[in-house]
């Protein structure tokens, strides 16, 4: 992945909040046709990533591959219109802001029932916990459990290398950073709020 220094994130705790608020990720891994991507939601375990997957799902035949897992956090347009300078020079364009990880790691085909359970226990127990009443596994009926059990299979990437690209405008001065977070604030699409949260955030603990 294209990063540059200024728009790196190495740090771990950082990351692995991302993957965490942002779990549905892309799967990629060299298939005999080419390259093939699942896009899955994941938990982190340990050293590794766990989810499921269809029996049929290719995935299943890979057992030992390479794969890339990549995790898209908030992202957003932003206008130079939101930058002070541009109103002094003009001298600024367009650009995007996003944040990133990528988890490079080997993948293991897991079919055991037992196991596959549990990774979805931990998944549904994740994001059923802000319910007034979350659901469980055992709210449906056994033999259905079952049933779905068998048409499953778990799949675990071991994390050999992590990297993260967090473009939060940090080429910018302090002042056009503050207008883009105001820009994203007002303009409130579908993760600006988030974006701008973001920002803020980095600049709070960098003062």
């Amino acid at each position: 992945m294209y990063a540059p220094t200024s728009f790196r994130e190495t740090r771990s705790e950082v990351l692995r909040d991302l993957v965490r608020a942002y779990p549905f990720a892309t799967v990629v891994v060299q298939a005999q046709g080419g390259l093939a991507a699942n896009h899955l939601p994941f938990e982190w375990n340990g050293d590794a990533l766990q989810a499921h997957v269809a029996r049929g799902n290719e995935l299943v035949a890979m057992d030992g591959s390479p794969v890339l897992v990549v995790f898209q956090g908030p992202q957003g347009y932003i206008s130079p219109n939101w930058y002070p300078s541009k109103h002094e020079t003009g001298r600024e364009v367009p650009t995007w802001n996003y944040t990133v990880v990528h988890v490079h790691g080997r993948l293991r085909v897991v079919d055991d029932a037992a196991w596959v359970r549990r990774q979805l226990e931990a998944l549904t127990d994740h994001h059923e916990s802000g319910q007034p009443r979350p659901w469980t596994i055992s709210d449906a009926p056994e033999d259905h459990v079952e049933k779905l059990l068998g048409a499953i299979v778990g799949i675990e990437v071991t994390v050999e290398r992590i990297e993260g690209k967090f473009k939060l405008s940090q080429n910018h001065p302090a002042r056009n950073r503050e207008g883009v977070i105001a820009g994203l604030r007002q303009r409130d699409r579908d993760g600006d709020v988030e974006l701008a949260a973001m920002m803020n955030q980095r600049e709070e603990s960098a003062s």
